[in-house]
């Protein structure tokens, strides 16, 4: 994407394209900011500015290096032999190539200290670009060679444009509720849209909610399987839990729609008020909190949700 056409980000993007016609853009870059917020965007847009592109597509002179697959970190190999030779070689197309590294906290301590000299001092035309979630991780010589943009989330009007831009099909709840829900982080929109899975996720702990009253144990229980299934992605699971009895709670107090957050679960939201009492729903937070707690202590996670299920139950 150009960067003219990204949403929000606005002081940052009029600087970088000042830099850029003055002559002046720097060599090496750090963009921290939270995952979804737009970094990836933004490194795209810029590469594409330096080499004069109108198309966003790949280009032989935007080179990205991720984590590699099967590991927990980028290694000083993986830095020596495929992110420093990349960027000693010459540019293909024109005078200038890009480097994006996603992740670059992830990068070990003598990896950064071996990349130090070459982010330091590249070759001419060489545009070096990290990014990172959080500056915790990346050594302080890194950070001090490198030019630091800390994105931050959207505002209500950008994120509305945003939405607006890309799925102009959205009713006007759903656009609500999804805004709420993203923090106005766009990424996490996207995932709250087009993630199947995702969808399954929050879809199936309001019905395990709303359940809790109209099923036998037997076939209350059977909700495991559904757990099981998404173990992987248990704080997700635990969390949307807790949003829905947030929303509960706050409906049964205010008896107002405004502070929901699943605006387009209101009708279930509504029923749920009037079915659990504020004491039954604080237990069932109490449960949900003390499930978190076990399996951050890696308890076996099948046993973790089979108890949770039945203490829903008592609740």
């Amino acid at each position: 994407m150009k960067l003219d056409e990204i949403i929000g980000h606005e002081n940052i993007i009029k600087q970088v394209n000042k830099s850029i016609a003055m002559g002046m853009f720097s060599h090496a870059h750090l963009i921290v900011g939270e995952d979804g917020i737009g970094k990836s965007l933004i490194a795209k847009g810029i590469a594409l500015k330096l080499l004069g592109k109108d198309i966003d597509k790949e280009y032989a002179d935007i080179k990205e290096f991720r984590v590699p697959h099967n590991k927990q970190s980028i290694g000083i190999k993986d830095v020596v032999e495929s992110i420093i030779d990349e960027i000693n070689k010459k540019p293909y197309e024109g005078d200038k190539k890009v480097i994006i590294i996603y992740e670059a906290n992830k990068m070990t301590t003598e990896a950064q200290n071996a990349f130090l000299k070459t982010i330091e001092e590249p070759p001419k035309g060489v545009f070096i670009i990290l990014l990172s979630e959080k500056l915790e991780g990346i050594l302080e010589t890194i950070k001090s060679r490198c030019q630091i943009h800390k994105l931050q989330r959207l505002n209500f009007n950008e994120m509305h444009s945003f939405l607006n831009k890309r799925y102009p099909n959205l009713s006007s709840k759903e656009v609500k509720s999804i805004i709420a829900f993203s923090d106005c982080i766009p990424g996490r929109a996207e995932k709250f849209i087009e993630d199947k899975a995702f969808k399954e996720i929050r879809d199936k702990t309001l019905s395990i909610l709303m359940d809790i009253n109209n099923k036998k144990p037997r076939e209350f229980l059977k909700y495991e399987e559904f757990f099981i299934k998404y173990k992987g992605d248990w704080q997700e699971v635990l969390t949307w839990i807790l949003s829905y009895i947030r929303d509960i709670m706050v409906y049964k107090e205010t008896g107002s729609e405004v502070l929901i957050m699943n605006l387009d679960k209101i009708d279930n939201i509504k029923d749920a008020a009037s079915m659990f009492s504020f004491n039954r729903l604080n237990d069932i937070i109490e449960v949900v909190n003390e499930t978190r707690q076990r399996l951050e202590r890696n308890v076996n996670t099948s046993l973790t949700f089979s108890s949770m299920l039945f203490k829903f139950l008592d609740t």
